[in-house]
């Protein structure tokens, strides 16, 4: 099982960009698939989750209104799209699944991605 994800880079603050989970091993279709983010020296914290059917909670109330989470079944896929981007939005960004349910913990997912550097700055 892999989780692929992309699509990190450096934006100016007020830009946008859109996050690729890609999965390969194992079916996203009814998974929920939590994004997370993580500063250096600081615990990671979850950001949006997306459940089997597409539901979808936040745990970071900084961005309510800014960020979205989608899945393409077909792609196997979820995406995380991140508009009006901050500097206070500068992070890895991982992905992970969980097989039931949605959770803000960190411990609860299964498997995770690489990280994808998301850096705002002008």
């Amino acid at each position: 099982v892999q989780l692929q994800a992309s699509g990190g880079g450096l934006v100016q603050p007020g830009g946008s960009l859109r996050l690729s989970c890609a999965a390969s091993g194992i079916t996203l279709d009814y998974q929920s698939i939590g994004w997370f983010r993580q500063i250096p020296g600081t615990e990671r914290e979850g950001v949006l989750c997306i459940n089997g059917t597409n539901d979808h909670w936040y745990y970071d109330d900084t961005v309510k209104g800014r960020f979205t989470i989608s899945r393409d079944n077909a792609k196997n896929t979820v995406y995380l799209q991140m508009n009006s981007l901050k500097p206070e939005d500068t992070a890895v960004y991982y992905c992970a699944n969980q097989p039931y349910f949605c959770s803000g913990d960190r411990i609860a997912y299964q498997y995770w991605g690489q990280g994808t550097q998301v850096t705002v700055s002008s």
